[in-house]
């Protein structure tokens, strides 16, 4: 196993890592930080909580190191990611420094951001929407960016951000170094690959084995109106951290509010909030000033917390891929998560999707690993709880 003494990293960033206790890079940083030092083109692929934001902030830092004039770009596909990007540049820039960055999302004033642009920071991070519509104004150049990294690319288009991504690039000096990291290589991938890299080395970190030994899956078959009742049942069973996901905005506002109802302290979380909403309530889940955590896939991707210890995906998600990038908040770092899915008739078909996914034909009883829990009559089962609260019905 390598340490970061042995990437060729600045005596600044390896006391950095020493100080965040960070001996040994993960698989993908190994891999990717000799190759973007030399100054190669990156196609990376590895699972969300792989460690792919140090990978390349470190070559960037090190690069704006022996020139403080250079430029860099990261693209991300959601602010929240955006938003971890940029914490943890600003570790590595230190303070009193000549290095800046800036975070450029939307939800933000943007003439708040113009003005800082003005300071010229070297290192521009941000989502595609806003960065496109700050260069419409003109507000900043990318002819001299000499590296462009577009982060979680399987997911800025799944987003639909294709389209402004490419704008985008077309104002990037040609001669940039280019890193594109996903978590998935779907034909899309490659095509988008070939025309903004240059003989690119291709990285792949596979995901199935950290999946299968860290994190312990349950699966929980399940009626529509017994599904708020089981999830507080499975609630009321754990400490620690949760993360829920449900499908839509509405969906989590609705389980937030029935959570409550029965006593539950619960926080929502969806791309319908303002964005000082959003960063107020992560910024709390953080802290743990609150345990559970209601949200829509916007949490799938970017959420670095953790103390997180359970997934419950309460609705399925729309594509397998999704499932490893939720389940992937948990066991974060090489701890141990779990992850609990709750199955209703409807959602046969994608979770066949999803086990092919995991190569796995059915989900059978594993020493220490998984469980599969079957339980088509949960209406006729009692919960089984002490407190006395008042029973929720209907669809959900």
């Amino acid at each position: 196993m390598y340490s970061f003494d042995q990437l060729n990293l600045s005596n600044d960033s390896l006391k950095i890592l020493k100080g965040l206790k960070f001996e040994n890079p993960t698989p993908i940083q190994e891999k990717v930080i000799p190759v973007a030092l030399q100054g190669n083109d990156v196609m990376g692929t590895a699972q969300t909580g792989s460690g792919k934001t140090l990978s390349y902030i470190l070559p960037i830092v090190e690069k704006l190191r022996k020139n403080v004039n250079d430029k860099f770009l990261i693209l991300a596909p959601t602010r929240e990611l955006s938003e971890q990007v940029f914490s943890v540049a600003k570790i590595f820039l230190g303070h009193g420094k000549p290095f800046k960055a800036i975070n450029l999302i939307g939800g933000k004033g943007i003439f708040s951001q113009i003005n800082q642009l003005k300071k010229n920071p070297q290192i521009i991070i941000g989502t595609p929407g806003r960065i496109n519509d700050l260069l419409e104004r003109k507000s900043f150049s990318l002819s001299k960016c000499s590296i462009v990294v577009l982060d979680e690319m399987d997911r800025m288009l799944d987003m639909g951000f294709g389209y402004q991504v490419d704008k985008i690039m077309k104002q990037v000096n040609k001669n940039r170094q280019m890193i594109m990291l996903s978590a998935t290589i779907p034909a899309q991938i490659r095509k988008v690959s070939s025309k903004y890299l240059n003989n690119p080395v291709n990285i792949s970190i596979e995901n199935n084995d950290v999946i299968e030994t860290n994190i312990k899956q349950k699966v929980i078959k399940t009626i529509p109106n017994e599904k708020v009742n089981e999830l507080i049942n499975q609630i009321d069973q754990r400490k620690g951290s949760i993360l829920i996901f449900a499908k839509t905005k509405i969906g989590v506002d609705k389980l937030v509010k029935k959570l409550k109802a029965n006593s539950v302290k619960a926080s929502a979380l969806h791309g319908g909030m303002r964005q000082n909403k959003r960063s107020k309530i992560m910024q709390n889940f953080r802290d743990e000033r609150f345990r559970i955590l209601v949200a829509t896939d916007i949490a799938s991707r970017g959420l670095d917390v953790p103390h997180i210890e359970h997934i419950i995906n309460y609705d399925m998600p729309q594509a397998p891929e999704d499932f490893i990038h939720r389940i992937g908040r948990t066991a974060r770092a090489g701890s141990v998560g779990e992850a609990v899915s709750f199955l209703t008739q409807k959602d046969t078909r994608i979770w066949r999707s999803i086990e092919r996914l995991l190569n796995k034909k059915e989900f059978k009883k594993k020493k220490g690993n998984s469980k599969y829990e079957n339980n088509p009559e949960l209406k006729h089962k009692k919960r089984g709880r002490s407190r006395n609260k008042k029973k929720v019905g209907g669809r959900n």
